[in-house]
């Protein structure tokens, strides 16, 4: 299977590297993205928005034969779920890791502090305690490093959707830094954080409890846990 990793807010492809062995050990074909204005610190990023980057992640999902599996970490799950409403028919399983579905109108986050045309990683301290779960200093100094500033436009864009057979394909929910009970509460409630998320008709929820970067806090268990969901069958 081809899976098509997507990863969060300043991050490349390279985010990926320790969650993709168990994938690859078994067969399946990862391929991380790097998404426009995040090659470099020095890359272009005036007028990158939203649909850009789902636009990039639609045409690594064209050059591909058959069906996909999807995988979104944090921002990145709004764009998976783009592809998903552009290319339905193409998406075996959709992945978000702490992250779900963003719907019609909604935006990634509008308050994150921009400069110009980016959006720098912010300071530790602009971040949420369940956030930085299990980020020692040194991953914490280690994602510092390799951190490139995200293109305000996709943070601040409005999501638009189209083709409501997006609902009609299977979700996998990984949520780390609070428990998949909160989200199934929000859900009842009809909670509006959600609201997307509860329209999708076949639905699993996966707990790995850890902060807001699996990626980097526990790789090997975000590799295993990704692995189950697209091994998966109906």
């Amino acid at each position: 299977m081809d899976i098509i990793l997507v990863p969060g807010f300043w991050l490349d492809a390279s985010s990926w590297a320790e969650v993709t062995p168990p994938l690859e050990a078994v067969g399946h074909t990862p391929h991380p993205l790097t998404l426009p204005g995040l090659e470099s610190a020095d890359a272009p990023r005036a007028g990158i928005g939203l649909r850009d980057h789902i636009d990039a992640v639609v045409r690594a999902v064209d050059g591909l034969e058959g069906k996909v599996v999807l995988v979104g970490h944090s921002g990145g799950g709004a764009i998976i779920h783009g592809v998903v409403d552009a290319r339905p028919d193409r998406v075996e399983r959709a992945i978000y890791v702490d992250s779900g579905p963003l719907g019609e109108g909604g935006v990634i986050n509008d308050e994150l502090p921009a400069e110009g045309d980016q959006i720098p990683l912010p300071p530790w301290e602009g971040f949420e305690d369940a956030d930085l779960t299990d980020l020692t200093e040194d991953l914490r100094a280690q994602f510092r490093a390799r951190a490139i500033p995200q293109p305000k436009g996709v943070a601040f864009d409005q999501q638009h959707l189209h083709d409501v057979r997006r609902y009609d394909v299977p979700a996998t929910v990984i949520a780390c830094e609070f428990p998949s009970s909160l989200l199934q509460e929000w859900i009842d409630a009809g909670h509006p954080y959600v609201a997307e998320l509860a329209r999708i008709r076949d639905v699993e929820y996966v707990d790995l409890p850890t902060g807001h970067w699996p990626q980097f806090t526990k790789p090997a268990e975000l590799g295993q846990a990704i692995l189950a969901a697209v091994d998966r069958r109906a």
